[in-house]
């Protein structure tokens, strides 16, 4: 054992769990020598490995700053958020769950940011100035190669429907996407799938008729194809599985060409920040040229920015897509995702189609010779 590894063992030992969990989902990065003790605090639910790079580029170019970035659930982000008592306080919040997010800035807990970013950045990426989107992230596909070979390639919904109805005893368990009902992104991604599609439904009803199994994460979703569990998984964030698709040649990623939603996570300056000044200059960053070049080729989280258009850009996927891409819209509408009796009829309807796919396939089965 190396002398750096007995000594994080050790480390690791007089933590409690609490603790390891929380040296694991931070980053400091300490300002230089004679610099004002000033120590910008970003709360972001973003796993520390994508965005780090970020983070070092920023640090980077504003060596005086002192930079810690605290890594939390969408749902520990917003519930820290709004406890007075939690502290530190952030500078700045950044967060995929769209919903609230917008709920945040919505209810008047962020400030406008004035700079000539600000007013330059796309009218569909931002609400008011307030409420900035800094990424541009597909909802993919991805299957096991072995699945193309015996099927042929899956590139749009209707691929996927006919593949489900068509292959039903092959597939059968051997599907994944997310459970709307426990997870924020899966549920999100349910509605709006709704707005758009009128083959939704039946899509929901193909992945009952195989057993579809319902997870938690994209991330168990990955791991689940990787393993061999999975055929094919539906509905997984493009950003986590670029990179996991790249260490796994198994693999196959497509972003569907009928229509493909893109997510955003989005970014505020609170009210309340305690480094106001220091926040704006992230800000700029996040939504600047050399913000968004650093996103595009230095992590997998799609940039914005209508000047870039190489790889991983959003001008790139439109160039490739066109009108399929269907960014989720940063308005009022993200509020209907909050309202309890409109979420309790959506996943309603969800249980009740994706049940009779099963029932009807469970039929079927018995029927058959």
């Amino acid at each position: 054992m190396s002398l750096v590894t007995a000594l994080l063992a050790t480390v690791l030992l007089v933590l409690s769990p609490i603790e390891v969990a929380l040296a694991q989902s931070r980053l400091d990065y300490p300002a230089r020598a004679g610099a004002p003790g000033e120590t910008l605090v970003i709360n972001g639910a973003l796993d520390t490995p994508l965005i780090a790079p970020l983070l070092e580029d920023f640090h980077h170019r504003n060596p005086d700053l002192a930079l810690r970035y605290n890594n939390l659930t969408t749902l520990a982000i917003y519930r820290d958020f709004l406890d007075d008592d939690a502290t530190p306080r952030p500078d700045v919040v950044l967060s995929s769950a769209m919903p609230w997010q917008y709920r945040l800035a919505n209810d008047g807990h962020a400030q406008p940011l004035a700079s000539e970013a600000a007013r330059r950045w796309p009218a569909w990426a931002r609400w008011r100035h307030e409420l900035f989107a800094f990424t541009f992230e597909p909802v993919v596909i991805v299957y096991r190669r072995e699945l193309a070979e015996r099927f042929g390639a899956v590139t749009s919904h209707a691929d996927l429907v006919d593949l489900l109805t068509g292959h039903r005893r092959a597939l059968r368990g051997r599907v994944v996407t997310y459970d709307p009902a426990t997870s924020g992104a899966g549920y999100t991604y349910a509605i709006e799938e709704a707005r758009l599609s009128p083959r939704y439904w039946e899509l929901v009803n193909a992945l009952g008729g195989v057993d579809t199994v319902l997870a938690g994460t994209t991330r168990d979703m990955l791991e689940g194809l990787a393993d061999g569990r999975y055929l094919i998984g539906y509905n997984l964030l493009g950003s986590y599985a670029r990179d996991f698709v790249r260490e796994h040649p198994e693999l196959e990623i497509a972003v569907p060409d009928d229509y493909a939603l893109v997510t955003q996570r989005l970014a505020f300056i609170p009210r309340d920040a305690p480094h106001p000044m220091a926040a704006r200059r992230f800000l700029d960053y996040l939504l600047g040229e050399a913000g968004q070049r650093a996103i595009s080729e230095l992590t997998t989280l799609g940039a914005i920015h209508p000047a870039l258009d190489g790889p991983g850009t959003a001008n790139a996927l439109r160039q490739r897509l066109g009108d399929a891409l269907r960014p989720i819209r940063i308005g009022p509408g993200l509020l209907a995702t909050l309202d309890r009796l409109k979420r309790e009829a959506l996943l309603t309807r969800w249980t009740r189609e994706f049940q009779r796919g099963t029932i009807a396939a469970d039929t079927r089965d018995e029927t058959s010779p």
